[in-house]
């Protein structure tokens, strides 16, 4: 019972009102966010994760007092990953009052973003969207938190870097990637990359669905390269893991975006996926005081926001994650200027975060007025045939490449 009770004390200390009563937390004004997610065409393998972990988190804010007193409303809206509908559930919610706003896809993010800025509301942009908005000097509402896909990009290119003896120039790095918004956003920064560490970059595009790569994966047997990156999703690694057994390419030099989950490692299967590589923006598993507070408080009694085993995958540890982050932006911004909470002391709440990694579930993330994503952290781990093992520690590297990428294309910026 003491162990729980310190779990449960220390789990949320982000979210819970200074001597607030959860009762008194719904009797204020309450504090909403606006998910427009695609929950039925292509990103369902992680918006219901995501969707359920905020409504979780949201749950057991309000029943510890909600954040500075005010309870918290999660809106849950489906866009299906097309940008009209996105636009049309922005312009929906805006005129019910939401001012924050999340939609957890490049294409659908990238439509909205002009309006946000425009009205100056606040657009959370974690794990999706255009990589130079981190750049608070141009996109002064847009806020993502965390590593950008440029970034852990960047990471994965060190860590091949390390593991070949710290020089690439006679090195050929493979980058398999989906052919549209979410693969191609990443070629400028593997391109700069390729240039100043004089590495051969091989390119190979797959088309959506990313269901043929039969041609991608004949072209790497042919070439050869010593590691391939996968900017694929979900069950394209899958399809990957297949055609490399068929073409003879080591799955330990496969590494993939961080959009692969327990799920995925099951269809590979557990001993034919043993060796691959993920670069990681949250950690994995339940053994992290936030998940166990969830399966404790909630799944253990049958009151969870859904399934059970979307609490055990990875996709829902990064939306517990981000929405701490939410939640710490919007405690910091009610301590800093009071209520009621706007757009204007929202964005002044996410650049005061300091040191906030969601009591160990991410790299600790600082956000400044001119750094929106304030960590670039990730970490590369291996699949062991049982359980992933980390093989770094949290870091960000190539910065100043990565920056100077992002100012030359955020200065490219037409509102």
């Amino acid at each position: 019972m003491e162990v729980r009770q310190h779990i449960k004390a220390a789990a949320l200390a982000v979210a819970m009102a200074t001597g607030a009563t959860a009762a008194s937390a719904q009797a204020e004004e309450p504090i909403r966010f606006g998910l427009c997610f695609d929950l039925t065409k292509s990103y369902t393998f992680i918006s219901p994760q995501f969707a359920q972990a905020a409504q979780d988190l949201a749950m057991y804010t309000n029943e510890n007092g909600g954040i500075e007193g005010h309870p918290v409303e999660i809106i849950i809206r489906d866009h299906g990953n097309e940008p009209q509908r996105g636009v049309e559930c922005y312009e929906q919610l805006k005129r019910e009052g939401v001012f924050n706003f999340y939609f957890l896809s490049s294409p659908v993010t990238n439509a909205v973003l002009p309006r946000i800025m425009k009205d100056e509301n606040i657009l959370m942009q974690a794990a999706a969207g255009r990589g130079d908005a981190v750049d608070g000097d141009v996109f002064k509402w847009v806020f993502p938190v965390g590593p950008t896909y440029w970034q852990q990009a960047a990471n994965d290119v060190a860590f091949i870097k390390d593991q070949m003896g710290g020089d690439l120039s006679k090195a050929k790095i493979g980058f398999i990637y989906l052919d549209y918004t979410f693969g191609q956003d990443v070629l400028e920064l593997m391109n700069t990359l390729a240039e100043q560490e004089g590495f051969d970059l091989e390119l190979y595009p797959v088309a959506l669905p990313g269901s043929d790569q039969s041609g991608a994966w004949s072209k790497i047997r042919r070439d050869k390269p010593d590691y391939v990156i996968s900017w694929l999703l979900a069950g394209q690694h899958v399809i990957a893991s297949k055609e490399m057994r068929r073409n003879r390419f080591p799955i330990d030099r496969y590494l993939t975006v961080n959009w692969l989950n327990e799920v995925d490692i099951k269809n590979i299967g557990e001993q034919e996926a043993k060796g691959l590589l993920r670069g990681t923006t949250v950690a994995g598993g339940q053994d992290l005081p936030l998940v166990k507070t969830m399966l404790d408080t909630y799944y253990a009694n049958g009151r969870g926001s859904g399934p059970e085993a979307y609490v055990r995958d990875v996709y829902y540890n990064l939306g517990l994650a981000l929405y701490a982050v939410n939640f710490e932006a919007a405690r910091l911004a009610i301590q800093k200027n009071g209520w009621p909470l706007t757009p204007e002391s929202m964005k002044a709440g996410y650049e005061s975060i300091e040191n906030f990694d969601a009591q160990g579930m991410m790299a600790p993330v600082t956000v400044t007025p001119s750094d929106h994503g304030g960590s670039g952290k990730t970490r590369i781990e291996q699949w062991d045939g049982q359980k992933w093992v980390p093989l770094t520690d949290w870091s960000a590297e190539y910065t100043d490449v990565v920056w100077e990428v992002i100012k030359k294309r955020s200065a490219t910026y037409q509102p």
